[in-house]
């Protein structure tokens, strides 16, 4: 497996992924305004400029999944495809974002299907959960 930027001409096909794992596994955190709202940032192409975007990839240069963050220390999407989660893929993804941040934090806002797997990266909660524009999520921080 290789991590690394995802390229302009890959980000329909990094997108297409984050779409497919929301849908499978994020949907019961959000109302139908939460899932066309998300689908609405992700569509826009001035939300996705400003963030750096990070793939990872298999031998055969396919997409297993994607992190994104702005201002290196804020991360705004997190997936992996359903196939291979729990082998580490995140995990790895996370670990290249961790080695560019130089502010020694993270924030993310994080869905509750996501909450037990950030808490294992080390995140703890700063608020209570919230739901905004249909969309529910924990806002939490990692310090490191």
């Amino acid at each position: 497996m290789k991590i690394r930027k995802i390229l302009k001409e890959e980000m329909e096909e990094a997108l297409g992924l984050v779409w497919r794992v929301f849908l499978e596994y994020r949907t019961s955190d959000c109302t139908e305004e939460g899932i066309k709202e998300f689908k609405k940032t992700i569509d826009d192409e001035s939300w996705v400029e400003i963030r750096d975007f990070y793939g990872a990839y298999d031998e055969n240069n396919k997409i297993l999944g994607v992190i994104s963050t702005k201002d290196t220390n804020h991360i705004s999407l997190f997936f992996v495809d359903g196939k291979f989660q729990n082998q580490g893929i995140g995990k790895s993804l996370y670990n290249k974002v961790k080695l560019l941040n130089k502010s020694g934090f993270f924030t993310v806002n994080s869905s509750p299907y996501a909450h037990e797997i950030y808490k294992h990266l080390g995140f703890k909660d700063t608020d209570i959960i919230h739901c905004v524009n249909g969309i529910k999520f924990y806002p939490m921080k990692a310090s490191f």
